[in-house]
């Protein structure tokens, strides 16, 4: 085989947490709650995966997605800054769907 990939675990998770994170985005973009962030949600949650992938074909033998992802980087890749932002932007608006949600529940 000539590229390392990461483990089948890692993968089911890694799309169980998009397809989730775009469903809860569209989901509030319906019930009209956090529009603006749940658009941008949506924009990131589908261009990262495919940004990603696109960058990931050119990589070196022997080298998984994370190392490539890593490796680029340290290198100042715009891509791969592109990438660490919207995944952080993500955990972020998982932060603030959960704690608003939790308000609302922890109220009535």
């Amino acid at each position: 085989m000539y590229w390392e990939s990461l483990p089948k675990l890692f993968w089911i998770i890694y799309y169980l947490f998009l397809i989730t994170t775009l469903g809860t985005a569209i989901f509030n973009v319906i019930r009209m709650k956090m529009i603006s962030l749940s658009v941008i949600t949506i924009v990131f949650t589908v261009s990262v995966p495919i940004i990603s992938f696109a960058n990931s074909i050119g990589r070196e033998k022997g080298v998984n997605e994370f190392e490539h992802l890593v490796t680029q980087l340290q290198q100042g890749s715009f891509w791969s800054i592109f990438v660490i932002i919207a995944f952080l932007y993500l955990l972020v608006w998982w932060g603030m769907f959960l704690i608003k949600n939790v308000k609302k529940e922890v109220s009535y």
